[in-house]
């Protein structure tokens, strides 16, 4: 679903709290919740910020910004323009419910990984880091997303379990089912940061830099067919469903990230955030 057919989603209103009387609030698309990502646009030479923090500002004025799966009930987001005027407008983040499971009576080798894994988990963990890391000028995510792979949602964003008392940490992707070879494709344009086979817990794994620190990972993948480096456009395949890694059953976990903070995919897809089987 592309970004300018997005008529059923959620626009942010926002209130401009202007430092002087030249108030230029700026008009936000997206999803305004925790898991969402809202995307605007500035006039050239403005620089923004949102809650203290710099937001990457494109030669055009596009910026993209996001919420993690436990933010507050408001953000800042702060305006610098080129002639040194400023104002501020706050952003209401909308709060949702994610489903908390509690198992007890599990093995401690089932909920605990082997001390074994320790040295090939830092290494790995850091390949993810290094991936997401960068901040190109790439504008493939205003293009809009598409799912990656057809098949039955299994998992949601958000959903989280208690293992014999001690939380985990939360799922933050979107699992869809389906048969072992099914094509996976990249869910927006952009570039290759990663493409491994072989994770331990990911399995087949490859994360796409679609621009502006936003990246699409995808792993538990039968075959990654895409190399590090190569540009890939929307819809076009980069792997196959598969069950490798620590998995249950074949799909494919899609993941989306805005820098270091972790949104939901499925609002990038559907109208409206779906609740989870847990």
């Amino acid at each position: 679903m592309k970004y300018a057919k997005l008529s059923n989603f959620i626009v942010a209103t926002l209130m401009a709290v202007a430092s002087t009387n030249l108030a230029q609030a700026v008009d936000l698309s997206g999803t305004a919740s925790q898991g969402g990502m809202l995307w605007g646009k500035v006039a050239a030479g403005t620089k923004v910020s949102l809650d203290g923090e710099p937001v990457k500002v494109g030669l055009e004025g596009n910026f993209v910004i996001g919420f993690g799966r436990d933010a507050g009930p408001e953000a800042k987001l702060a305006l610098l323009h080129a002639d040194g005027t400023a104002e501020e407008q706050v952003i209401e983040v909308k709060k949702r419910h994610f489903d908390v499971e509690q198992v007890d009576g599990l093995p401690p080798k089932t909920v605990t990984p082997p001390p074994e894994w320790h040295e090939r988990r830092v290494k790995e963990t850091g390949m993810v880091r290094e991936a997401r890391s960068v901040a190109t000028d790439q504008l493939d995510w205003l293009a809009g997303f598409v799912r990656p792979a057809e098949g039955r949602f299994s998992g949601f964003y958000g959903s989280q379990r208690i293992l014999n008392g001690v939380p985990r940490s939360p799922h933050y992707g979107l699992d869809i089912a389906g048969p072992i070879g099914r094509p996976i494709v990249a869910p927006a344009g952009g570039i290759v940061r990663l493409a491994v086979p072989d994770f331990l817990l990911e399995g087949g794994i490859v994360i796409i830099d679609h621009g502006f620190g936003v990246t699409s990972t995808l792993f538990h993948m039968n075959s990654v067919d895409v190399e590090k480096g190569q540009s890939v456009k929307q819809g076009e395949q980069i792997g196959t469903i598969g069950k490798t890694g620590r998995a249950s059953g074949p799909h494919v976990d899609w993941r989306v990230n805005w820098g270091n903070v972790r949104l939901d995919p499925i609002l990038l897809i559907e109208p409206e955030p779906m609740k989870g089987p847990f």
